[in-house]
């Protein structure tokens, strides 16, 4: 169980009334006004009205490229006059202020999460060991039957290198560890019991992927019985130094952490064996049987102040938790976010929660889900142990200061206006059924989905509903909070 102290409340004096939309970049047509606090828009792409799912911005060279994935769905590509199944948008974002679409790389057949190319993860071969120097690639699913290393040099014009895998069930959010090539991709082997496990592959040359092994709860593995545990959602690893890995499993039910070391899963026994799936596992910590755990985000060394003339406590190790919303009208537990003391990481410990105020902008009528569903995972000083942000659906994006884990306070938030292109989001294949939803599930709303950050402290959030891309920045005592290079 998880002791929890629940922080709604906003930063006293920093959350300012509602204001209209910047004109710089603005989007189009726009059909409802911006709600903002201590950020601003700096730049937007429309992504060819394409539902989006996880950005990732990477400096090539003296220029910054978005690559962003999306769901599935069919949609015109201006670039070449076709229609085209989603896939992988990539924006050259240099100029922040006039961001420019370069290419598109179509995706599988179907909708929502049963088609597109939803995750995407990039490294450059300056860092990958045995890449080529001056290179750079993007490892991506392929709706939920594959994963592909594409060659990304010229962002124009991807080159397909290679395909990781293919003949899955189900694919998600992978991670790859761009100083050593190790990548653990979520997949669903058809020999496991679950659409959502991990393969571990080490692509260290990416044009020559070399299987390392497949990794999952226990009763996941093949040729076991009983109740199959909840499905992966994607890990985060610290790599050979940090040697952890963080798995999040779950979307809005009987979620769990994992910390696995790192050392014991790649070079340990790797049958899969009950024995040999618990013996790189440190902790497993199951949340309450309502929530799940989409995004698991390390903030390790945290100095804690509070604690300085103490004996003990300073500095300390958390994973915070971030849930994800399903259900529209709030017809499900509130999903949110969870901070859990990982300083003694094989006991595990809760010690606070985030939520939106809901009253604050009536979330639950507004239409669309109300609740988070995952943070930045970018690990730039400007912001690490600082602030995090949050994607929380109809209500935007959310800052929050994280420099004390134990009291999280909300210092700043973004909710885009709708264009023409927002639609009403279906709920998905796997919302429960038992609900009875009202005309408030029939309406249009805004749906951050994911966010992100650069090191130069630019906010990108992407949107569910065929937004597009918003390019943020910190405003006013929020930026303060920040930690800015000197120019």
């Amino acid at each position: 169980m998880i002791r929890t102290a629940v922080k709604c409340g906003f930063a006293a004096g920093l959350i300012a009334a509602t204001v209209a939309a910047p004109a710089i970049a603005a989007p189009a047509a726009a059909e409802s006004r911006v709600e903002s606090s201590n950020m601003k828009l700096a730049g937007y792409s429309d992504l060819q009205a394409r539902t989006a799912y996880q950005p990732v911005i990477q400096r090539q060279g003296d220029r910054w490229i978005a690559y962003i994935g999306h769901h599935g769905d069919n949609k015109l590509n201006p670039l070449n006059g076709k229609m085209e199944e989603n896939g992988t948008s990539i924006v050259d974002v240099t100029d922040v202020k006039k961001p420019k679409y370069l290419a598109h790389v179509p995706g599988d057949v179907g909708k929502a999460e049963q088609g597109g190319a939803q995750m995407v993860r990039i490294c450059s071969g300056d860092d990958l060991p045995k890449g080529v120097k001056g290179k750079f690639y993007m490892l991506r699913t392929f709706g939920n039957q594959a994963h592909e290393i594409w060659d990304t040099t010229d962002p124009a014009s991807p080159q397909l290198l290679t395909t990781v895998v293919r003949g899955l069930k189900g694919t998600h959010k992978n991670w790859w560890e761009c100083d050593t090539g190790i990548a653990y991709v979520i997949a669903g082997d058809p020999q496991w019991r679950s659409n959502r496990m991990t393969l571990i592959y080490d692509l260290s040359d990416p044009a020559k992927p070399v299987f390392i092994r497949s990794f999952g709860l226990v009763g996941q593995e093949p040729g076991t019985t009983g109740p199959v545990p909840i499905t992966l959602h994607g890990p985060i690893s610290t790599g050979p130094k940090g040697n952890r890995v963080y798995f999040g499993y779950g979307t809005n039910t009987d979620g769990v952490l994992q910390i696995v070391d790192r050392e014991k899963l790649l070079n340990g026994p790797k049958e899969p064996t009950r024995e040999n799936l618990l013996y790189p596992q440190v902790a497993r910590v199951d949340l309450m049987p309502y929530n799940g755990a989409h995004t698991v985000f390390p903030m390790l060394g945290v100095e804690m102040p509070e604690f300085k003339k103490a004996r003990y406590g300073s500095p300390r190790d958390f994973i915070v938790i971030t849930d994800e919303s399903i259900q529209k009208e709030c017809l499900e537990f509130r999903q949110m976010v969870w901070i859990v003391d990982v300083t003694h990481d094989s006991k595990p410990f809760g010690v606070s929660t985030y939520t939106i105020p809901e009253a604050s902008g009536n979330f639950c009528t507004r239409g669309g889900r109300m609740g988070t569903h995952s943070s930045n995972e970018s690990f730039t000083p400007i912001y690490y142990k600082r602030v995090m942000f949050f994607a929380a659906f109809n209500a935007g994006v959310r800052a929050v200061d994280v420099r004390d884990p134990y009291h999280p306070k909300e210092i700043g938030y973004y909710i885009p206006a709708m264009t023409k292109e927002t639609v009403v989001l279906e709920s998905p294949p796997g919302a429960k059924r038992d609900v009875v939803p009202t005309e408030v599930s029939k309406k249009r709303a805004i749906q951050t989905n994911n966010v992100e950050v650069d090191d130069r402290g630019y906010i990108y959030i992407v949107d569910r509903a065929n937004t597009g891309m918003h390019i943020l920045e910190l405003t006013g005592p929020a930026r303060a909070i920040a930690n800015w290079p000197k120019k």
